[in-house]
Formats: C-alpha cells, sequence, structure tokens
C-alpha cells in the first residue's frame, strides 16, 4: 500500500473540487516526504522513512471559519478562526511485515481562511491551499517555526516543494 490522503470536505461554503484537491494533495503529500527524507526533522528516525512511503495515511479535513475557530479555541486556548490545524499522532512505525496503513496526523483547513488570504495574496485559492497543506505536512512531521532557524529551514522547504509541484508565489 502506498501512503495516501484521506479527505473530507466538511464545508459548503466554498465550491471546492475534491478530485482535484486529492489528487494535488497525494502529489504534495509524495514531494514532502522526498523532501524530508533527504533531510529529516529531529523528531523523525531515518529508519521510518520508508515506511511513511509504504503506508503513511494523513487525514485531511475541509472545514469553515467558524468549526475552525471552535477547534481552535479548545485545542490552541485561541479564540479566532486560523487557516490550518495539524495534528501529528505518534510516529512509531507499523510492525515488520505489516500492511496496514497508519496514520500520521490530521490537518484541518478553513477554506473560507484560505479563501480570504489567497485574495489578500493575490494568487488562487489552489495555490493557497496547496501552501496550507505542505505547512500543515511539515508540521506533521515535526518542523517548526519557533525560532530564526527553523523557520527559515521550515519556509525554504514549503517554497521549493510548492515550486516543484507547480505552485510558486507569485
Amino acid at each position: 500500500m502506498a501512503s495516501q490522503v484521506a479527505l473530507s470536505n466538511r464545508q459548503r461554503r466554498v465550491k471546492i473540487d475534491a478530485k482535484w484537491f486529492a489528487s494535488t494533495a497525494d502529489k504534495l503529500f509524495r514531494a514532502v516526504l522526498d523532501n524530508v527524507k533527504k533531510k529529516p526533522s529531529s523528531v523523525i528516525d531515518a529508519e521510518l522513512i520508508p515506511h511513511l512511503y509504504k503506508s503513511a495515511q494523513l487525514s485531511v479535513i475541509l472545514v469553515s471559519n467558524k468549526e475552525i475557530q471552535k477547534l481552535n479555541k479548545q485545542w490552541m486556548e485561541k479564540d479566532y478562526p486560523t487557516d490550518v490545524l495539524s495534528f501529528p499522532m505518534d510516529l512509531e512505525p507499523p510492525p515488520r511485515g505489516s500492511s496496514m496503513p497508519y496514520e500520521i496526523g490530521e490537518l484541518i483547513i478553513s477554506v473560507e481562511k484560505a479563501e480570504e488570504q489567497a485574495a489578500e495574496y493575490g494568487h488562487t485559492l489552489e495555490r493557497e491551499l496547496a501552501f496550507l497543506f505542505v505547512h500543515g505536512c511539515l508540521h506533521v512531521l515535526g518542523f517548526d517555526h519557533m525560532n530564526t532557524k527553523d523557520e527559515k529551514d521550515m519556509f525554504g522547504r514549503q517554497k521549493k516543494i510548492l515550486e516543484d509541484c507547480g505552485f510558486p508565489r507569485k
């Protein structure tokens, strides 16, 4: 079984081509894994990388601003809508010989916020969704931007992945 993205669209305010997003997310997820393989984060053991390619599963839930605000308040203690929330799971490889997929994390993306930010930054909704997906994936895989060094590394990775996949910032 190959790594995969499980998509659920729980919002109806912004029209999304679910087939496009699912196939784009699969492509972006593979690109994120390729990038991480070259230089893993400190939380990923090099031994884990082959398992990520083989059987990792990432859940992506598309929601409204109202729903993400509730989740942001509940989990981050911030009472406002945000663009993406990342919930990493324990990155332990499955038992040897197992063919079961294992959940590495969950991304929750506000499509309304993505639409707002796309207009603000002057690019398409598709480009903003791709950015939020890559950003969230990197968080799930142990990357962060809490200090200047980590921010430079994470944002550099995002830029390269997005450009390589046809989503440059204009």
